[in-house]
């Protein structure tokens, strides 16, 4: 068994560990939201091992940077979205569509494409030739061409003209500048898996200035990439937002890696193009799984519950439920509504 096919399988762990801990984390605050507002997130169950679950995903995710190629992986988290469907219907009690399973199947096909076509190659790298390939004249070129994209983009955002394009825009550049933590957590992987097969200066390795500045940018771009995110959540609607996010942020750490590592070097022309094939796949499958506007739902499947709370907040819970449910719930709520305005 190859080295990229253990980091391939720790990767699919961690993904799957990350979506659960999410999917726990989700169910504690709907509890909390029902059952006891005022109380601390901590006290709840679900919280403590969703957290758990999310701190080991990511544990795992990256230990399996040091394995195999950083393209490569940064398209198999897609595979999350899968494990989405399956943890959402039997722990959530969400209702899975057509629409979700179509998503599935252009995912999943996406990721064998890329999982066949892909580097499989899983060399690790010295400190040297780590500190070479930034000096590298074809990823300086990138990071010009890159910093270039944030601008134009950025400016874009600003003008704030568009209803697509300034969402658009704003993913754009959180992708482009976000998505070089994942480049920093590789390098500092390797580090790692460098240093526990090195008898010699495994020690000076871990503690050289190399790692630290490694280090210090992987926080920086992580910690940009998780405030745009919640940034992006509050600005615009999640229905376009979220999708715009995911598939910027696997645009850009795909490219990445392959110009950094000179990922492009084993790619033909057959490789590239069912490579190029399999990314469109996914992020065609990504664009699916997007939630549904609620103005453009039918068929009465879904419904928008508001529930009177302690301190006069309005909390929305989408329900799934026939028509005829629905109906009978109309006719509890203007009771309800006639009884108490």
């Amino acid at each position: 068994m190859g080295d990229w096919v253990i980091g391939a399988l720790i990767n699919l762990l961690g993904s799957v560990f990350i979506n659960f801990g999410t999917n726990l984390l989700k169910l504690a605050h709907d509890e909390r939201n029902l059952r006891a507002r005022m109380k601390p997130i901590i006290y709840f169950q679900a919280w403590r091992i969703g957290i758990l679950f999310f701190t080991i995903g990511n544990c795992l995710n990256f230990i399996s940077f040091g394995y195999a190629a950083q393209s490569l992986l940064a398209a198999l988290g897609s595979i999350q979205f899968i494990s989405n469907i399956g943890f959402a219907y039997f722990v959530l009690n969400k209702t899975v569509t057509i629409k979700l399973l179509l998503a599935t199947a252009f995912v999943v096909a996406g990721n064998i494409f890329l999982v066949a076509f892909g580097n499989h190659q899983s060399p690790v790298y010295t400190t040297e030739k780590l500190g070479e390939n930034y000096t590298n004249i074809v990823f300086l070129v990138y990071c010009i061409s890159l910093v270039l994209v944030v601008i134009f983009h950025h400016s874009i955002y600003k003008r704030g003209k568009g209803k697509m394009l300034v969402p658009f825009s704003y993913a754009v550049v959180s992708g482009a500048i976000g998505s070089c933590s994942v480049l920093f957590a590789k390098s500092l992987s390797n580090m790692l898996r460098l240093s526990m097969s090195s008898s010699v200066d495994g020690y000076s390795t871990l503690h050289s200035g190399f790692t630290y500045s490694m280090l210090l940018m992987f926080t920086s771009t992580g910690g940009f990439w998780m405030a745009r995110l919640n940034e992006g959540l509050s600005r615009f609607d999640a229905i376009l937002i979220v999708p715009m996010f995911q598939i910027a942020w696997t645009f850009f750490s795909i490219c990445t890696g392959f110009v950094y590592f000179e990922e492009y070097k084993v790619f033909d022309a057959l490789r590239t193009t069912m490579f190029v094939l399999g990314m469109i796949s996914v992020f065609v499958g990504i664009y699916l799984l997007a939630p549904e506007d609620d103005e453009s739902s039918k068929g009465g499947e879904e419904l928008l519950v508001v529930s009177r709370t302690s301190n006069l907040s309005l909390d929305v819970e989408r329900l799934f439920m026939p028509s005829d449910q629905i109906r009978d719930i109309e006719i509890i709520w203007t009771r309800y509504a006639d009884e108490n305005c």
